[in-house]
């Protein structure tokens, strides 16, 4: 009975591996490109007086949800270039990275920062302002998309750790299926020819010991060992 699933499925539960990952790493991305909060703040000259309004993005509000994305990217490729425990704790890596993730974006969309506080952050697009007299935060659902971006790197991660046996792996595990390997251990061949119906003492051990056109293999005069 094999020990492996097909490379079918084996290769199935890859992709939805890597579409977890890939779609969190879009998720944490994009809330970055989004308006967070917004409030007005006091400008006088450069051609605008008065309150003008100014928002914070998540790049600026969370910046290190977009170094969460490019790890959650990496994560793919490496998935499949490692096994065993370098990738299961890889996946734990990348569980706790998209959990960090969720965590950052739902503290910046309960913890906004205050009207004081939100033209510093904006930086040089509200540089010399002041908030305006009676200025209040006004925040969006845009963490949220972070919040969902974070989880589905939490799944993905926790795939890799779960399912790793179940993975493809680089290698010899890439072979045509059905293509018969050869064992290295003379005593495996043995036993795999009388698995097969062939008898290794007769006919398995004359084949070993003949070259292509039925004579002793070079190095073999005789043709045994």
């Amino acid at each position: 009975m094999p020990d492996a699933p097909a490379p079918a499925r084996s290769g199935r539960l890859f992709l939805l591996t890597a579409a977890l990952l890939l779609l969190g790493a879009l998720g944490l991305w994009g809330t970055t490109r989004l308006d967070w909060a917004s409030t007005q703040v006091e400008v006088a000259g450069h051609g605008a007086t008065g309150a003008v309004p100014v928002a914070a993005t998540g790049a600026q509000l969370a910046p290190a949800l977009l170094g969460l994305a490019a790890l959650a990217v990496a994560a793919v490729a490496a998935a499949i270039a490692v096994s065993g425990v370098v990738r299961r704790v890889l996946g734990v890596i990348v569980a706790l990275a998209g959990g960090y993730g969720a965590y950052a974006a739902v503290a910046g969309w309960m913890r906004p920062p205050t009207a004081s506080e939100l033209p510093a952050l904006v930086g040089s697009a509200a540089a010399g302002a002041t908030t305006a007299p009676g200025a209040t935060v006004s925040t969006t659902a845009a963490p949220l998309l972070g919040v969902l971006g974070g989880l589905l790197v939490v799944a993905g991660g926790v795939l890799l750790v779960v399912a790793d046996r179940r993975l493809p792996r680089m290698g010899a595990r890439y072979d045509a299926p059905g293509a018969p390997r050869r064992p290295a251990d003379p005593e495996r061949a043995a036993w795999d020819e009388l698995d097969s119906g062939v008898d290794p003492t007769t006919e398995g051990a004359f084949a070993r010991d003949r070259g292509p056109d039925g004579g002793p293999r070079p190095g073999r005069p005789d043709g045994t060992e």
